[in-house]
């Protein structure tokens, strides 16, 4: 009697287990069938009948990488997006300047005046000299993004490539009959950097300054502690013309330019450079407008 019971109770237990089994195999063949038909685009989510800790288990971790999937890909179309927008605005940067010196040079061939010939030459300069400023923003800024290429950081002296720059821009602030204020609060501060990257920080603020600014530049600079770490913070500042035209938020997007700022040439690259040179060398840059003032604050390591 014992013995038939045994074999009972075995029965149940097998025919129990083949149940279960089952219950778990069509489970199973139910998430596969979702990854298999699923619309990755899609919020669908992975659901279960048989709700034991094992399956769920693995529904949820189907979401979780459904989930990932859908954020790289949104994050995908998004710089895809991006790239279509900032190659119209390069296409157009380009065409521009060049369809303009090709209708003076076509001018030129149909005169006969010298002077007008003249004119027509200067032009026709004039526009490919902002096309190759254009193409050597895109040098630079290629070279400035080259993560391939990571930079040897060394002790480097503020004060005197600042001063280079400042003297190589003093024709154009002559001709605005502008003089740069500086103060350094240590004029002997060294930073941890590039010296060629800083001197491109610098050229690149202080020409942004000159195309768009209303007023000379005040650079400044100081030391603040953040984070457990001394920083050398330089601060450039001047008037702008058109304060509501500016988004602070965007300013270092390569290709923005603020909209009262467009017809004024420029590429849209120089503070994108500046952004990702400071990043380069451990630091970041930030900018801040109050009333018709706007700030672009460098904060690099102290060395």
């Amino acid at each position: 009697m014992d013995g038939v019971l045994a074999i009972a109770v075995l029965v149940v237990v097998i025919a129990a287990t083949a149940v279960t089994v089952a219950l778990y195999e069509r489970e199973l063949k139910h998430i596969a069938y979702f990854l298999r038909r699923s619309d990755r685009s899609s919020n669908e989510r992975a659901t279960v009948g048989l709700s034991t800790p094992g399956i769920s288990s693995v529904a949820a971790a189907v979401n979780s990488e459904m989930d990932k999937l859908r954020d790289e890909r949104s994050a995908m179309d998004e710089q895809q997006e991006t790239f279509r927008r900032d190659l119209a605005a390069l296409s157009h940067d380009i065409r521009t300047p060049l369809t303009g010196a090709q209708g003076y040079l076509q001018l030129y061939e149909r005169s006969s005046d010298p002077e007008e010939q003249a004119r027509c030459l200067r032009e026709a300069a004039s526009r490919l000299a902002a096309m190759r400023e254009l193409t050597d923003k895109l040098f630079e800024y290629s070279k400035a993004v080259d993560t391939d290429r990571p930079l040897e950081l060394g002790p480097v002296e503020v004060l005197p490539v600042l001063a280079e720059v400042l003297a190589g821009a003093y024709p154009q602030f002559a001709a605005r009959g502008w003089e740069a204020r500086i103060h350094f609060e240590d004029e002997d501060v060294t930073i941890l950097g590039d010296e060629e990257s800083l001197a491109r920080v610098f050229s690149n603020l202080l020409s942004n300054s000159l195309r768009y600014g209303a007023s000379a530049p005040a650079i400044t600079q100081e030391i603040v502690p953040e984070e457990g770490d001394m920083l050398v913070v330089i601060s450039v500042s001047n008037e702008v013309t058109d304060p509501n035209s500016i988004e602070t938020d965007r300013l270092f997007e390569r290709f923005y330019r603020a909209d009262g700022a467009r017809g004024g040439g420029g590429s849209g690259l120089g503070l994108a450079i500046v952004a990702s040179l400071c990043s380069n060398m451990g630091g970041f840059v930030e900018a801040r407008l109050e009333g018709n003032n706007l700030t672009v604050v460098v904060k690099l390591r102290s060395a």
